[in-house]
C-alpha cells in the first residue's frame, strides 16, 4: 500500500542571509534564517525592533532580495510567485486612497488586474462580508474607525484570492478593546478561507492566541531562536488566555526573547 507523500511547504526559507549596505557599514538583518510553512498554517513572527521579523515577510513578497540563501513560494521564486499574485499583503498601516469608496479602494487590485466589472463588483461584495463590512461599501475612509480600514485593508488583498496572506503589524497601533475584536475576526476568516497567514507581531499575546506556529527571532543579526508550534485548539475564544496552555506558550516566547537578547 502506497504512503501518502508529504505536501510541499508553501513557503521554504534555507540558510537565508539578508545584509542591507549602510553609510555605517553593513547591517545583517537576516542571518541563517530556515523556516517551512505548510498550507493552511497561521504563522506568527514575533521579536524586537531590528530582528528582522518584516525584513522576512518583504523577502517572501519579493519586496527585498535576500543576500544569499534559498526561498521559495508556492514552488516558485519570489519573483515569480509574485507575478503569478501568489500573495496579498497587509501593510501596518491601511493605506487606503481618501477619495476612493470603501468598494473603490478594495477593488483597485482587481481593476489594475483586468478583471470585468461584473466579477470585480461580486470580489467586492464577497470580500466585503468576510470582514463584516457590507454596509460600508460606499463610505469613504475618513468615515471609518481605524480598526474598520485595517478590515478594509485585509478585504484589498483578499480580492483577488490569493492562497497566502501576508500581515505586517495590522493592529499594532489599535487600542486593546479594538485589537481583541479584530484578533477574534481574523481567526475566523482564517477559518472560513483556509489562507495560509505570516503575521508580524510585538505582542505576546497576540502571537499565541492567533497562531498554528510562533517563530521567535533575535535583534540583528536577525535570526531564529525558536519555533513553536502551538498545542492550542483552533477554535480559540478570547477566554483561552487564561488558560495553563495558553500562559505556558507564552513563557515559553518570552523566554525565547530573553534568549536572543542574552546572545548579542
Amino acid at each position: 500500500m502506497m504512503q501518502d507523500t508529504p505536501l510541499a511547504p508553501v513557503i521554504s526559507a534555507r540558510n537565508l542571509n539578508l545584509i542591507f549596505q549602510t553609510n555605517d557599514g553593513p547591517v545583517h538583518a537576516l542571518k541563517d534564517v530556515s523556516l517551512d510553512i505548510a498550507k493552511g498554517e497561521f504563522v506568527s513572527f514575533i521579536g524586537p525592533s531590528g530582528c528582522g521579523k518584516t525584513t522576512f515577510l518583504r523577502v517572501i513578497a519579493d519586496l527585498e532580495q535576500p543576500t544569499s540563501g534559498d526561498i521559495s513560494v508556492n514552488g516558485l521564486t519570489p519573483d515569480a510567485a509574485r507575478r503569478a499574485r501568489a500573495y496579498g499583503y497587509v501593510f501596518q498601516a491601511a493605506g487606503l486612497y481618501p477619495w476612493r469608496t470603501i468598494a473603490g479602494n478594495v477593488k483597485l487590485p482587481l481593476e489594475i488586474m483586468g478583471f470585468s466589472k461584473a466579477e470585480q463588483a461580486a470580489r467586492v461584495e464577497k470580500v466585503l462580508e468576510l470582514v463584516e463590512l457590507s454596509g460600508f461599501a460606499r463610505k469613504f475612509p475618513w468615515q471609518l474607525s481605524g480598526g474598520m480600514q485595517q478590515r478594509a485593508s485585509i478585504a484589498r488583498a483578499l480580492a483577488f484570492d490569493a492562497d497566502i496572506l501576508l500581515m505586517d503589524e495590522p493592529f499594532g497601533a489599535l487600542d486593546e478593546i479594538v485589537r481583541d475584536r479584530l484578533n477574534e475576526q481574523l481567526l475566523a476568516l482564517w477559518a472560513r478561507t483556509q489562507k495560509t497567514i505570516g503575521f508580524v507581531t510585538h505582542s505576546i499575546p497576540e502571537a499565541v492566541y492567533l497562531s498554528t506556529k510562533i517563530v521567535v527571532m533575535s535583534p540583528r543579526p536577525g535570526r531564529i531562536t525558536d519555533i513553536i508550534d502551538s498545542p492550542l485548539p483552533r477554535e480559540r475564544p478570547l477566554e483561552i488566555r487564561d488558560s495553563p496552555e495558553f500562559i505556558d506558550i507564552a513563557h515559553r516566547v518570552r523566554e525565547g526573547l530573553r534568549a536572543g537578547h542574552l546572545d548579542d
